[in-house]
């Protein structure tokens, strides 16, 4: 199956300010975001995605057209709504302070499951819809560009998080657990018989590895010897 690269945009103003930005427009990235930016958009250089899909807010824009910038390929470029923000409602352009004096709070850290927005939307709804639109996209780049293709969804936080508690197998009242940083990168590949999660929440390494990634595998016994590095190309085969 195609390999996927889950980028969460870089910090933005509302971020640094403790703000619950929502859908809120007009919310862009700040300098340490644009630096996360071009961080991460020279961490993917390397790699050739065949497409970059983001959500339509303009932070994760910002991040998209950074990485585009850093890619010599062309990548199809396209706009996905199902990758959005959650409808945060009444929350939405909060403080988060005061947000964690609501009752709710603890409903969104414990059970996620059960959290709806007043006057918004559900977690369990974003994560459906999350899900549903990262594996419909993915099972389409596959499609079109074959098993090897490479592709990046740019998105928020929770929405990530939401892609990785399906691909770990977790239950969303579980998915808390997990960390997004801003402009982190997540690696998913979606096999015949399960998902792989190569990578989560990263922000520094090499990838270029991923240029000549194969087909998922079985699961090595043992873990196995990880991917190819640039020591096996000087040194040969490895037995």
């Amino acid at each position: 199956m195609a390999t996927l690269i889950l980028v969460r945009h870089g910090r933005t103003t509302a971020n640094a300010a403790g703000i619950l930005a929502g859908r809120t427009a007009g919310v862009r990235l700040d300098k340490v975001g644009r630096d996360q930016a071009v961080r991460t958009a020279e961490r993917l250089a390397v790699v050739p995605l065949v497409a970059v899909v983001s959500s339509p807010l303009e932070r994760c824009r910002q991040t998209a057209r950074v990485i585009l910038e850093h890619q010599s390929g062309g990548p199809v470029t396209r706009i996905d709504r199902a990758l959005t923000e959650c409808d945060y409602g009444q929350w939405q352009g909060r403080p988060l302070a005061e947000l964690a004096r609501e009752p709710l709070w603890s409903v969104v850290q414990a059970q996620p499951s059960a959290a709806t927005f007043p006057g918004g939307e559900s977690l369990a709804a974003m994560h459906a819809r999350a899900v549903t639109a990262i594996r419909r996209q993915d099972a389409a780049i596959e499609a079109e560009h074959g098993p090897r293709a490479v592709w990046a969804a740019v998105t928020h936080g929770d929405i990530v998080k939401s892609v990785l508690a399906d691909a770990l197998g977790m239950h969303l009242d579980l998915f808390q657990r997990l960390n997004v940083n801003p402009a982190s990168v997540s690696i998913v590949r979606y096999g015949t018989s399960r998902p792989d999660v190569v990578a989560t929440n990263t922000d520094s390494g090499d990838l270029a590895w991923l240029a000549s990634v194969g087909p998922v595998a079985d699961a090595p016994v043992g873990g196995g010897d990880g991917p190819p590095s640039v020591a096996d190309d000087v040194d040969g085969p490895r037995s």
